[in-house]
């Protein structure tokens, strides 16, 4: 650390932490070793302890800097990359003793090891041609159709005991099936270390380091090289709300609450029994938002997806009446709200062609808008909203949805209020309930015919989309992260049916830009007709940026044939039928249009001409004007 960065660190603004905290491979002197940084600023003594020394705490001893920063520093020669190590910490009362790993590790062993590892991350990246371009990918006025995995349990080796993909395994696999799909973003579930499996990687410990689980960091780096030469976006799932109380972790760091609030009521997660960041302290913000920057920057992530910032918004988020108001008497975090507005300018102002994506479930206003008009920043936020009514409607019996059409009408009343994410996560089919094609009501064939029409409803809202790894073959169990999906259910017709359309409406929607150009704006959007709520039908319009391209959306959410049923259109002409769920490759029962009709100058709901159509059970219709 020279006096720029002691001086940035101070001050709060020293946001690539990374290049100087933990342990770098350095020749000083002309002898090859390793240079160790870690901030302590309440230790009495710090050493670093390994194989190399026996474990010994006193061989190998930091020094504190002059500068009153916190961070003590040391060269051990003749270390070589491998080495693993921890830090020896002596609190400053000399009564609390702890071995640490090291908080800015680029590897560490594989859990319930805690060792972290010296490592360096030289890699030849080969993506220069996606990166050139990815600010066209990334856009906001491009397609995102973003499969959301979890990598420990998309594949297994049946043959090797079951055990995970590897990432260099996940690299010949994965971006075929994705391309085949029609995909234009995988998202993962958090890859940064974590000590409890069965936490999917949301009780992170190493926020500097990929989870040594599947790989080192030059294979998971070889993972998102090789999905981005085939055209593939990369979305991380990230999470600084909260970290967990593993003692060779963050929490009571140096012998005092260094990450995390000394006061339990701020300090303490009930929901996830987790220590949570002090946003108060320069050197917290320093940390996390170095995180992200580290992920941009040596990973070549294009997007993270920032878990739990309702959490981190709210004073009394899941707190009854254990909470402490901030300095006004409100339950606004206002040390959050400041820190997640850094984090979201600082990383467009670095990396301006990625995508920050909130995870914020309240109504909190202008999540993703600028900082600059009092927002916070986030470039989208997922619509929890349209999510919870949208699957509380649809898993309803189709005779009772009559009386619950609001639900299902409700979110085109705010769905432009901000950049809006429709998402239909892992969250929905775990902890007791169920697969997604499992919450759906009728049998066999009305359940797949309801996860099809739910998808090509989701394809047509406004709003870019993701969806959990199984929905688009139609899993039928519940997500278990020990197992590999069911992919044996793709040698039945009925899951090849919603596996097929799944694809052709991944690929339709990446080809009409009617579908993605104006998600976020009301001139991408016209009702046709919302209020038939007795047959429960919604048709609307979507457009393509310069007005032309129109594409006419049908969704009938009983299992009723609906014939000669009349539609409003705003121009004359041959409206093609492009695509239908009800078709007979995708599992339906083949009621359609033909192919298309043409439009009728009879007027109707408002429009000067009308089709006259058949609408199919659990279907929905696409059209095209020609």
């Amino acid at each position: 650390m020279n006096e720029q960065d002691i001086s940035l660190f101070k001050e709060g603004n020293h946001f690539k932490l990374y290049e100087k905290l933990g342990a770098h491979l350095r020749v000083v002197d002309g002898q090859m070793g390793v240079h160790f940084a870690v901030w302590a600023p309440n230790a009495k003594k710090v050493s670093v302890i390994g194989n190399f020394n026996k474990w010994k705490r006193n061989e190998h001893p930091l020094a504190p800097g002059a500068d009153s920063s916190g961070i003590w520093e040391g060269f051990i020669p003749g270390l070589t990359k491998g080495e693993i190590y921890k830090y020896f910490i002596t609190s400053g009362d000399g009564l609390y003793q702890v071995e640490k790993q090291d908080p800015f590790a680029s590897y560490n062993e594989v859990a319930p090891h805690t060792g972290s590892i010296v490592w360096d991350l030289d890699y030849e990246w080969q993506d220069t041609q996606w990166m050139k371009d990815r600010h066209k990918t990334n856009s906001l006025e491009a397609p995102f159709s973003i499969y959301e995995m979890h990598i420990g349990s998309w594949r297994r080796m049946p043959e090797e005991d079951h055990r995970p993909l590897t990432y260099r395994e996940l690299a010949v696999q994965l971006p075929d099936y994705l391309n085949d799909m029609g995909y234009t973003h995988v998202e993962f579930l958090p890859v940064m270390e974590y000590p409890f499996y069965g936490s999917w990687g949301y009780q992170t410990l190493g926020y500097f380091s990929v989870t040594s689980r599947f790989g080192t960091p030059q294979d998971f780096m070889h993972l998102v090289d090789t999905l981005h030469q085939r055209g593939i976006g990369v979305i991380l799932d990230w999470v600084p709300s909260h970290f967990p109380t593993d003692e060779h972790g963050l929490v009571y760091f140096d012998g005092t609450h260094l990450y995390e609030h000394a006061d339990s009521r701020k300090g303490y997660h009930p929901d996830w029994k987790s220590s949570i960041f002090n946003y108060g302290r320069n050197e917290v913000r320093e940390f996390l938002i170095s995180s992200a920057m580290f992920w941009m920057d040596k990973f070549h992530a294009d997007g993270l997806r920032v878990d739990g910032v309702a959490s981190m918004l709210y004073l009394d988020y899941s707190r009854g009446d254990q909470w402490i108001p901030n300095e006004y008497g409100g339950r606004e975090n206002l040390d959050a709200i400041y820190f997640l507005r850094k984090l979201n300018e600082t990383l467009y102002a670095h990396f301006p062609d990625t995508q920050i994506i909130a995870e914020e479930s309240t109504s909190w206003g202008g999540v993703s808008r600028p900082t600059s008009v009092g927002g916070l920043g986030f470039g989208m936020k997922w619509n929890m909203g349209w999510m919870h009514d949208t699957l509380e409607y649809i898993s309803k019996d189709p005779i009772h949805r009559k009386y619950h059409h609001n639900e299902l009408t409700f979110s085109f009343l705010y769905t432009f209020s901000e950049n809006f994410l429709l998402s239909l996560s892992h969250d929905e089919v775990t902890h007791g309930k169920g697969a997604l094609a499992s919450k759906m009501p009728g049998d066999s064939w009305q359940k797949l015919a309801n996860l099809r029409l739910l998808l090509g409803y989701m394809f047509a809202h406004p709003g870019k989309k993701l969806h959990f790894m199984g929905a688009e073959f139609a899993q039928w169990s519940e997500w278990n992260h020990e197992h590999s999906m069911e992919w044996h259910l793709l040698q039945y017709a009925p899951h090849q049916g919603v596996h097929t359309w799944v694809k052709d409406l991944n690929h339709f929607y990446r080809s009409e830009p009617a579908l993605f150009e104006r998600d976020f704006t009301p001139e991408g959007f016209e009702f046709i007709d919302f209020s038939d709520y007795q047959k429960s039908i919604i048709c609307f319009l979507r457009k393509s940026a310069d007005q032309k391209d129109l594409i006419l959306v049908v969704c009938n959410f009983t299992p009723m044939v609906w014939k000669g049923y009349h539609v409003g259109v705003p121009k004359g002409g041959y409206w093609k039928e492009v695509m239908n769920s009800d078709a007979t490759i995708y599992g339906g029962s083949n009621q359609g249009n033909g192919g298309g009709q043409e439009a009728s100058s009879e007027p109707c709901h408002g429009k000067p001409f009308s089709l006259s159509l058949t609408i199919p059970p659990l279907g929905v219709l696409f059209f095209k004007k020609d």
